[in-house]
């Protein structure tokens, strides 16, 4: 039996309703999960003093810089299943290998975090390197972490990857502002993100196994002497990196991994470059900036988490001689509805918003809110165009990406540190790279039209 049975083509109106059936509770689990971390932030922020505080967000930048890897494992580990040519036990099998071989990896980043932690984080102006070494590592489980959510995604188990980012969101929640309370500082608050992750990768190997059946060998633990047991764990560790069927022998994937480290990496600067050059630019509006920041591209989260679904499909699917475009829809119908509701209030609401959930301290850049909440929706159709292209293999569209990555840097840069200003160049280079994608996502689709051009996209 193949890995990945094909999938038939159900009427469009009971397509539409399975298809928001499984985007519908990604999205709910994406609103509930940045949610929390919104409440974390308002919290913390009440909490700590200010310069703990302006340190925190320091962490939590280290944070994301160690974790970006591993949303290109998460697309890598998609298409591989998305390829398999063996049978489902065979997936299973191959992801707790490959998952053993992380767990090493992330052991000895770790070691080498403990052993360089200190010089670092007095780089960083930290005087005491537990909150860096906590976080740091934190961010390496995270990259473990994608690896048994990209065997949901290939899966197609999206409740189960629901629950898996809320236990992420309640874990955080839960041990951040818990730590922080009780006294422990920075350090503390890191420790608590640490702790946070550990349960939830804890929960995605659970559910990942679950999923796709992973062959045990029945009473081990019961019939035989815990020596035997131990040697028999002991060995399968030391064989992870011989197994067959490694994670870098389809040179597809290799280049498929590539590709997505570049396109997030651009989108990480699409994203955040503009509050990076008004922070050198106008230090003083920097933080009225941040909050509208803050406010607007939480979208952009939501989209990511939806991209969950759409990533799998779109590979699937492609593999199987269909497109997802329908499944393309649907995402972007559940995204329409935050998108919408951000829009409004920044066109409405803006300072009574920015007054009531930050301070009146933070209303001086409103002016900034609706073209930077219109950019942030433009962006994340672009996150959701990239994950689909990234899903059939176009790797063409990262050259896109790169190039919207310095006209947005030169842009921002050109504003001279006036937020409304800002806003709107940063709306033009969103716009503008929304209409690329969308040209790119037609040329992919043209080029896949007739037998002559099938498998062209994910196989070149």
């Amino acid at each position: 039996m193949p890995a990945l049975a094909e999938r038939s083509e159900a009427p469009a109106p009971q397509a539409w309703r399975a298809g928001l059936g499984d985007a519908g509770p990604l999205a709910f689990a994406g609103i509930v999960a940045n949610g929390g971390s919104v409440l974390v932030t308002l919290v913390l922020a009440r909490l700590l003093v200010a310069h703990d505080y302006g340190a925190l967000n320091q962490l939590v930048g280290v944070f994301f810089v160690v974790s970006t890897p591993g949303s290109a494992v998460l697309v890598g580990v998609v298409r591989r299943v998305s390829r398999w040519p063996g049978t489902t036990g065979e997936v299973g099998s191959w992801g707790a290998a490959l998952h053993r071989r992380g767990s090493w990896a992330l052991l000895l980043f770790a070691v080498l975090v403990l052993v360089a932690g200190a010089p670092v984080a007095r780089l960083l102006g930290r005087h005491d390197p537990l909150g860096f070494d906590a976080i740091a590592i934190a961010g390496g489980v995270w990259v473990l972490l994608c690896v048994d959510r990209g065997l949901l995604q290939a899966h197609r188990d999206y409740r189960s990857l629901s629950g898996n980012l809320l236990v992420e969101g309640g874990a955080r929640t839960a041990c951040m502002i818990g730590l922080g309370a009780a006294g422990f500082g920075v350090t503390g608050v890191a420790a608590g993100v640490l702790v946070a992750e550990l349960c939830t990768a804890l929960h995605a190997r659970i559910v990942a196994r679950r999923a796709w059946h992973e062959r045990r060998e029945p009473a081990t633990a019961l019939g035989q002497p815990a020596r035997t047991v131990v040697t028999g764990v002991l060995r399968r560790w030391k064989g992870a990196w011989h197994g067959p069927g490694r994670f870098g022998s389809d040179r597809v994937v290799r280049r498929d991994v590539a590709a997505a480290v570049g396109a997030l990496a651009a989108i990480a600067v699409l994203q955040n470059i503009d509050v990076i050059v008004m922070g050198r630019e106008a230090p003083r509006v920097a933080g009225a900036y941040a909050a509208v920041s803050v406010s607007s591209k939480a979208l952009v989260f939501v989209a990511m988490v939806v991209a969950g679904y759409l990533l799998p499909e779109a590979a699937i699917s492609w593999r199987e001689g269909r497109h997802a475009l329908r499944q393309l829809c649907v995402a972007l119908s559940v995204l329409a509805v935050p998108a919408v509701l951000l829009v409004g209030v920044a066109a409405a609401l803006p300072r009574v918003f920015l007054s009531a959930a930050f301070s009146a301290r933070y209303v001086s850049a409103a002016g900034a809110f609706l073209p930077l909440a219109l950019a942030m929706v433009c962006l994340s159709a672009t996150v959701m165009v990239t994950m689909y292209l990234l899903g059939v293999g176009d790797r063409r569209f990262v050259s896109i990406l790169a190039g919207a990555a310095v006209l947005a840097t030169v842009a921002v840069a050109l504003a001279h540190g006036s937020p409304r200003t800002t806003a709107w160049c940063d709306l033009g280079v969103q716009a503008a790279l929304l209409g690329g994608a969308v040209a790119e996502l037609a040329r992919v689709h043209r080029g896949r039209a007739g037998p002559a051009g099938r498998g062209t996209a994910e196989d070149s």
